[in-house]
């Protein structure tokens, strides 16, 4: 069972499971203090240990349940030592590279997005969801398409959740201008006048994650996509174009230019200080604030992303993505662990407070109910809408499956690139949509060579 990179790669230190300084530390390392979870003190030494890496989750109170509770329940019914380290979230891909070029580390490792670039590296896990969609039924569509290769016929990722990206906005400063903000283009009539009373919108223009699915959704608002169901590279046509001019007025009216330098926490901050009138977030952003400033919590209202010329269709924001590494020892357990999380989801989603949207929604029958009864929102049916998420959601690769390509794409965050250009006035619409198309052409070649997609 790995005795060797127990031995060289932790240290057991008062019965919780520590990094050594040397060996696995830089790959493992975990949360921005580098926390982590284990057995406790006391506790008879388990048979096996089983090694868990993932990012940490956006809703802390998700993190202290997990590793506190849910890990060292199961652990003890399965007599295995349940071992989870946090990666921050800028460094999940470094650390990933890290133990497939070593060939250890941990067994399984989460993503905060599908990871197709390491299908080669990574068990399928077809089974494991073949035994899930027995006991409790399919997959949400979206992510059905974000963790299988069409082409190869692996599933590169195991799921378990998903989150939406849904409009945050400050109800009592729209209800001062008269609209609502339901379209791209609402968001273009109001901007002057919500810009002029010191409250602008906030969409991220940046090398960001929450600016990726943002501009993807007005992308797909427009028509426009990076491929389409096939595969093929289609961001040079005129809707992409139609999408960046409407980006770019949209900026140009209700924005200030620190949306172009923004990070993954600003546009929280923007809402949290009161500034901010709009912002494109999964819930944590206003669980934040209902945390920290419960009153004006009351004056932001959820919504689905804003539709266009050819519908409301907002790229999923995070979604949780396990897989199980090829060099794993303890893969039949690693397995067991997984399937039973996503068969007992019901927890997780409440802990994650409404973050996680089950991947497989029969684990949650009762996700309406949970979602139209919230404890903290005011009012409490503030979170209802998502029950019916997946209607306007969709994957990073629609039309087609999230692939290798698409998060390439993502990753060196060339959508924002994209509109950023035109919104600063370097490059015109049309000019800034086929230098997409340049960067973008050689990554399809790549991934076609290799006979990804």
């Amino acid at each position: 069972m790995a005795e060797r990179l127990d031995r060289r790669g932790f240290l057991r230190l008062g019965g919780m499971a520590t990094l050594a300084a040397a060996g696995l530390g830089a790959a493992c390392g975990s949360g921005s203090e580098g926390s982590k979870s284990g057995s406790t003190a006391g506790s008879p030494k388990k048979t096996t240990t089983l090694r868990i890496a993932q990012w940490s989750h956006f809703v802390p109170a998700y993190d202290a349940w997990f590793d506190g509770e849910y890990v060292k329940r199961w652990g003890e019914e399965h007599d295995v030592e349940v071992v989870v380290d946090h990666v921050p979230l800028v460094e999940v891909a470094g650390r990933a590279d890290a133990e497939v070029a070593t060939q250890r580390g941990h067994d399984i490792f989460g993503f905060s997005a599908p990871p197709p670039a390491y299908e080669d590296s990574v068990i399928d896990h077809r089974e494991m969801i073949e035994e899930v969609v027995a006991r409790i039924g399919p997959m949400t569509p979206l992510v059905e398409r974000s963790v299988l290769n069409p082409k190869t016929g692996k599933y590169f990722g195991f799921p378990d959740y998903w989150s939406p990206n849904t409009v945050h906005y400050r109800s009592d400063l729209w209800a001062k201008v008269g609209r609502m903000p339901d379209t791209w283009e609402d968001l273009l009539r109001v901007g002057p006048a919500l810009k002029g009373m010191g409250n602008p919108l906030g969409i991220g223009f940046s090398e960001d994650f929450d600016a990726n699915v943002s501009l993807l959704a007005l992308m797909h608002a427009y028509g426009a996509s990076i491929q389409d169901e096939a595969g093929n590279l289609t961001i040079n046509r005129p809707a992409t174009v139609e999408a960046v001019k409407m980006g770019t007025a949209i900026y140009q009216a209700g924005m200030t230019n620190e949306v172009l330098a923004w990070d993954a926490a600003s546009n929280n901050r923007f809402l949290a200080g009161g500034k901010g009138s709009l912002i494109l977030n999964p819930v944590s952003a206003l669980r934040a604030v209902e945390k920290q400033d419960p009153e004006l919590a009351k004056q932001v209202t959820l919504a689905p992303v804003p539709s266009g010329p050819s519908g409301r269709l907002g790229a999923h924001s995070v979604m949780g993505a396990y897989v199980i590494w090829k060099f794993s020892k303890v893969q039949t357990i690693a397995k067991q662990f997984l399937v039973d999380l996503a068969v007992n989801y019901r927890e997780a989603f409440v802990r994650s407070e409404s973050y996680n949207i089950p991947a497989f929604p029969g684990a949650v029958r009762d996700l309406d109910t949970l979602l139209a009864s919230d404890a903290t929102a005011q009012p409490p049916d503030k979170y209802g809408f998502l029950a019916e998420a997946g209607q306007w959601s969709t994957n990073l690769g629609h039309p087609g499956h999230t692939n290798a390509v698409t998060n390439d794409v993502y990753n060196q965050f060339l959508v924002p690139r994209m509109f950023a250009a035109a919104a600063r006035g370097v490059m015109t619409p049309e000019e800034a949509v086929k230098a997409a198309e340049a960067q973008i052409t050689p990554i399809f070649d790549k991934w076609r060579e290799r006979g990804k997609i």
